[in-house]
């Protein structure tokens, strides 16, 4: 089966990072601020200058359907790089989503937006429109590498980052973590205890039978 949108949403973030690894999130004070975090798609890619917003429609005017715009802000958040008006052209244009490593303005307006908003901060001061930017590059977006065509996957947990590569692969194992995390669900609403269904005295068996301190390892030998 190939990789769709829906298909990724499906599991989750939390699953998705499972299955690569707990790798690819970004980082935590990341937040959505419209009214659905739920979004995947492809990244279409921006990287600003600092507080600068001059790149910013001409990249919403080529983002494609579908996609998810990932605007690089170099962590700025006293500077909004995103508002209503932006908001309402990427809703128009039905993309997946949009993440912003930086700040949004109009929190307003976006709270009651279903489009998948998701910045660092918000904050009444708007960028200024100086200089040119760069589209279609790989960017650094809240802790993440991000490559043009990469998969954003975004829900109440945050957002991951997948590579494209390694996106089928990484599916395939989030589905069977759900599929095994149901199965222990069921148990523990039994009244199964967990630490008994991840068999977790036994890892703890194995850990104390093993030398910690890499100094004392030599002395085992």
């Amino acid at each position: 089966m190939r990789v769709t949108p829906q298909r990724l949403t499906k599991p989750g973030t939390a699953a998705l990072s499972d299955a690569l690894g707990k790798t690819g999130a970004m980082q935590h004070d990341l937040q959505c601020y419209s009214a659905n975090p739920v979004m995947a798609g492809p990244a279409f890619t921006l990287r600003v200058h600092t507080a600068d917003i001059l790149m910013v429609t001409p990249a919403l005017r080529e983002c494609p359907r579908g996609y998810v715009l990932v605007i690089d802000g170099r962590g700025e958040r006293n500077t909004a790089l995103w508002g209503e008006l932006t908001t309402y052209c990427a809703e128009h244009k039905t993309l997946a989503g949009v993440v912003i490593d930086g700040a949004i303005r109009d929190a307003r307006a976006i709270a009651a937006s279903k489009l998948p908003v998701f910045a660092r901060a918000k904050v009444p001061n708007a960028g200024g429109g100086e200089y040119p930017g760069e589209i279609g590059v790989a960017v650094n977006c809240a802790g993440q590498v991000v490559n043009p065509g990469d998969w954003i996957v975004g829900d109440h947990d945050g957002v991951i980052v997948i590579q494209a590569a390694r996106a089928e692969a990484a599916l395939a194992r989030a589905e069977q973590i759900v599929a095994a995390e149901k199965k222990i669900e069921k148990a523990v609403r039994a009244g199964r205890s967990l630490a008994d269904l991840l068999e977790i005295d036994a890892v703890l068996a194995r850990k104390g039978s093993t030398v910690a301190i890499p100094q004392l390892r030599e002395q085992k030998r």
